[in-house]
């Protein structure tokens, strides 16, 4: 079994919106042989909370604009760390970058198949390890800062 034509529009909508606000690492998978309660994932994350939220925002706001699709449950608003939007078809999780390395839903799901996603949801691959790159190099430039 593989996932539905109204999953992979859920899915790229959705992957869509999580780029265009600047999510790392936005990756698919399809679920449907493993799971019988949804058929795909969507994963990606953000440095920092404000930005989680920012973009769950604008996933849900464009998954109900583009497709009239409403999320059954939301969880994980009060922390921000980990948000979950349950759409039935597909499920979407957006984690703060902390949460994603230590939970590592990849590792799960590695056996699925992987979803092809929109060209910018793609090109967010490998942008987590940019940014925490680019954190240290500037923590070794502050004053104070180790040498």
């Amino acid at each position: 079994m593989t996932a539905t034509d109204r999953s992979l529009e859920l899915i790229h909508t959705a992957a869509q919106a999580a780029a265009d606000k600047l999510a790392h690492d936005v990756i698919a998978y399809d679920v449907s042989d493993v799971l019988s309660i949804t058929d795909a994932f969507l994963l990606a994350s953000a440095p920092n909370d404000r930005q989680v939220k920012a973009i769950v925002d604008e996933i849900e706001e464009r998954l109900l604009k583009e497709r009239g699709a409403k999320p059954v449950r939301r969880e994980g608003d009060r922390e921000a760390r980990w948000i979950l939007l349950d759409y039935v078809d597909i499920v979407v999780h957006v984690q703060h970058s902390e949460e994603r390395v230590f939970y590592a839903l990849e590792r799960l799901w590695k056996d699925c198949p992987e979803l092809e996603l929109p060209a910018d949801a793609k090109a967010t691959r490998g942008k987590a390890e940019e940014h925490a790159r680019l954190q240290a190099a500037e923590a070794d430039q502050e004053p104070g800062g180790e040498w």
